[in-house]
């Protein structure tokens, strides 16, 4: 499959981050099983702990308008440029809390798309980024 698209409209996701204590951008492109896209950015909350993952925006918003199959996910980030937008450099993976709520919704077959400053393009499955994950 093609992902040129997804990673598309992820990296146009980091341009919503709200970012003002970290300043690194992340957007997320979720596809569901209808060929949908749900879309995502990290927002960022002074307290920390309130503050959510562009990989759980997105996916929240499709699960609360009742979609709960998906077949992958695109998620780019990099630190704050000159500019005040993301500087892609390197891969930017989903992090414990986000590859967790993944497994809630996603079968372990789910590809994770992730893409680079250079282009390129590293696909994994769930199952490779959180294997003996735990669930129902």
């Amino acid at each position: 499959m093609n992902y040129d698209e997804l990673i598309k409209t992820a990296i146009d996701m980091t341009k919503r981050s709200y970012v003002p204590y970290s300043h690194f951008h992340v957007g997320a492109a979720l596809l569901d099983k209808s060929g949908k896209v749900w879309t995502g950015c990290n927002i960022e909350n002074a307290a920390y702990g309130p503050s959510n993952c562009a990989e759980r925006t997105a996916v929240f918003k499709a699960v609360s308008e009742g979609v709960r199959e998906f077949e992958a996910i695109a998620v780019v980030g990099g630190p704050e440029g000159p500019d005040g937008q993301a500087q892609i450099q390197d891969f930017c993976p989903p992090c414990g809390v986000c590859r967790q709520v993944l497994s809630e919704f996603c079968n372990r077959d789910f590809k994770i798309v992730l893409a680079n400053g250079k282009g390129e393009q590293k696909v994994f499955t769930l199952a490779e980024l959180l294997p003996e994950s735990f669930s129902l």
